[in-house]
């Protein structure tokens, strides 16, 4: 594919009008140094360095957008505690928060990750906490978040859906929101455990056991559960096109009457820390088809994106200039 090509789609990157809607989550990181093994357990005993709280879920995603050039609005609910309060704080200057709902008695979705190492090492996840709400999101909660996204579209160029199983994203009204897209602007759904109620959008981008996991199959090194579970899932989804993430074994696109298109990894398979990654994948694509891209280049600078931001420890993002270098280079 056209190295010149590419480039010029991630120069249109900068000023696309992109609206993500879905979960916010407060991805906290615990930092701490190996002292010794504690007399009481079986465990390690860590010394406290410091804590750090970024965007995760919806957060991400707007991030990552941000950091490609997108004029970003965030739709979503964030509590006023205090994990809400510092992930308001850090969202960056380019996702605008004025989609942001925070009633009285909401409380922030946290993921703590715990980290550990030594003085001259690599600190390494050893436990991760999720503190997520027992009950599905208030409706009255869930009411103020789809108001704000009716308003937040108007005049979008793209629109990105995090559902990452709260209740605040609904199949219902993702249709209604699809329905009001003015010049058939994408919208494009990552969903963790019920895509396959999401009909007739733009395109989703699954990993590989998302996928075996709602058809009850096993893919591995096998093309064949591979192609039969890709139109499987793009007959199901009604979906104009599905790009099924697979790690080290890169991405498979699939688009109805097209042949799949087999895209192999980007950079090395000495991962350095997948999370996150989806999140960034489904930013480019969702800028890139905003920007005019087809599915497959779409797909391609996804693949880039997600190469570069898997060698990056923690919830990362990825620049415009670090895409382009890794387009001209690879």
């Amino acid at each position: 594919m056209p190295t010149d090509r590419l480039t010029s789609l991630i120069a249109s990157f900068r000023g696309q009008r992109l609206v993500v809607f879905g979960d916010l989550i407060a991805d906290e990181y615990v930092y701490g140094r190996v002292a010794r093994v504690s007399r009481e357990a079986p465990v390690l005993i860590l010394e406290y360095d410091a804590t750090e709280v970024v965007p995760g879920g919806a957060g991400n995603a707007a991030n990552n957008a941000a950091s490609l050039g997108a004029d970003v609005t965030l739709v979503s609910l964030v509590g006023r505690d205090e994990h809400g309060r510092r992930l308001f704080k850090v969202l960056p200057r380019g996702v605008a928060r004025t989609g942001l709902a925070r009633p009285g008695g909401y409380r922030t979705p946290v993921k703590t990750r715990i980290l550990a190492g030594g003085i001259h090492s690599a600190k390494q996840q050893v436990v991760r906490i999720d503190r997520f709400a027992s009950e599905p999101v208030a409706d009255a909660h869930r009411e103020a978040a789809e108001r704000m996204a009716r308003t937040a579209i108007k005049g979008a160029d793209a629109v990105l859906v995090s559902d990452y199983g709260s209740g605040l994203v609904t199949p219902k009204f993702i249709h209604e929101l699809a329905g009001r897209l003015k010049n058939k602007a994408p919208i494009l759904i990552d969903s963790r455990y019920a895509l396959t109620r999401y009909r007739g959008l733009t395109a989703c981008t699954p990993n590989e056991s998302e996928v075996e996991q709602v058809l009850g199959v096993t893919i591995d090194d096998q093309p064949q559960v591979l192609e039969r579970a890709g139109r499987a899932l793009l007959k199901r989804t009604r979906m104009q096109a599905v790009l099924i993430t697979r790690g080290s074994r890169g991405m498979a696109l699939f688009e109805a009457g097209k042949p799949t298109v087999h895209v192999p990894i980007f950079g090395s398979d000495q991962i350095a820390d997948v999370t996150g990654a989806g999140d960034t994948v489904m930013a480019t694509m969702t800028l890139a088809l905003a920007a005019g891209a087809t599915f497959e280049e779409a797909a391609r600078l996804a693949n880039f994106a997600g190469g570069l931001v898997v060698m990056k420890r923690g919830t990362a993002t990825v620049s415009a200039p670090e895409l382009r270098r890794a387009v001209s280079h690879g």
